[in-house]
């Protein structure tokens, strides 16, 4: 018998290639991203930043003019906390550096009324745009015929500028308006400290509404139908859907656009000017920020600054303690899970 011999594989095998190197960005991923972020940075610290920045410098330093209390003509220099203690405090400074009582109708008086007729003005405005905006967005979102020509006509009070809105109520509540002749009445809407007031937030009011209204309907589009369908199956009534269901869903829509009217507010000032031509039971922050900056920079400029902290502390209590975060970390949505 013929012994089997095993033969060899004779298929050549290949050598094994080694692994390709992957090519390395020239640049690196956080190099790459300072990149595109850096211009956005440099612009924001140019048009942001630095009048910031300048304006709390100039906050500390003296008006140049003529000094009440002896007639001579000083020069700047610094002031230290003096500007902002004539606001808050009411105090008032000579050349000398000495204490002295304020002049009449200036200083802390005239800034704690304004702080008074903002804060009006936002509370008033902010809680009926909130109210009526909620009702306007629950209709809108609504299926019926005509729904977009409704949407489209309910936003037009606000697509027209401000000044042009001011003069129109103003129109509206001349002596001889529109409004006095429809209730027969002779009220001077525009010059009388109430009727002013009013009058203004009327018209912030059909202004900015729309505005509200549509934040609100964005937040109630997010809201699955399924949820108002399982409702009704289980008895559940219009009011009990609106009150467990609308509303909690809706708080965080509700809450930014709360806050992004509160600050619009706080920094009221066109049309109370135009309206009320810068009567003083109108007069808000702003407008004496204004008013100031005509006859001395650097006290307008702690003005300014003040104006600044309140917004900040009012947006820091609506975020923080009212819970109005436009952006919630991975961390909170998983809690809400």
């Amino acid at each position: 018998m013929e012994s089997e011999v095993s033969q060899p594989n004779s298929t050549p095998q290949r050598p094994a290639e080694a692994p390709r190197k992957r090519k390395q960005p020239v640049l690196g991923l956080t190099t790459r991203a300072w990149l595109f972020v850096t211009p956005v940075l440099v612009a924001l610290a140019v048009v942001v930043g630095y009048p910031v920045v300048r304006a709390v410098i100039m906050s500390f330093q003296k008006d140049a003019g003529i000094d009440k209390s002896t007639g001579m003509f000083v020069e700047g220099g610094s002031a230290g906390f003096s500007n902002y203690t004539h606001w808050l405090l009411q105090q008032c400074t000579n050349s000398l550096g000495e204490t002295v009582s304020c002049p009449a109708g200036n200083g802390g008086s005239e800034f704690w009324a304004a702080v008074g007729v903002t804060v009006f003005f936002a509370v008033v405005t902010v809680t009926l745009e909130a109210t009526i905006g909620l009702g306007m967005a629950m209709i809108m979102g609504k299926t019926f015929k005509g729904r977009a020509l409704l949407r489209a006509a309910v936003l037009i009070p606000w697509a027209i500028p401000t000044a042009v809105t001011a003069r129109l109520w103003e129109f509206m509540f001349h002596v001889d308006g529109v409004v006095n002749r429809v209730f027969g009445t002779h009220i001077v809407w525009t010059v009388d400290t109430w009727p002013a007031r009013f009058a203004v937030v009327i018209a912030d009011v059909w202004k900015t509404t729309p505005f509200m209204a549509l934040l609100i309907l964005a937040g109630l589009q997010v809201i699955p139908a399924d949820v108002y369908e399982a409702a009704r199956v289980d008895g559940a009534s219009a009011w009990q859907r609106f009150r467990y269901i609308t509303m909690p869903l809706l708080k965080p829509a509700l809450l930014v656009a709360v806050l992004f009217r509160t600050m619009d507010a706080l920094r009221l000032y066109d049309l109370p000017a135009i309206m009320t031509q810068n009567l003083g039971a109108t007069r808000t922050i702003s407008m004496l920020v204004v008013d100031q900056s005509r006859s001395g920079a650097n006290s307008a400029s702690a003005l300014s600054v003040i104006t600044f902290l309140l917004i900040f502390a009012v947006a820091f209590v609506l975020v923080k303690g009212l819970g109005a975060n436009a952006v919630r970390t991975q961390e909170e949505q998983r809690e809400a899970h």
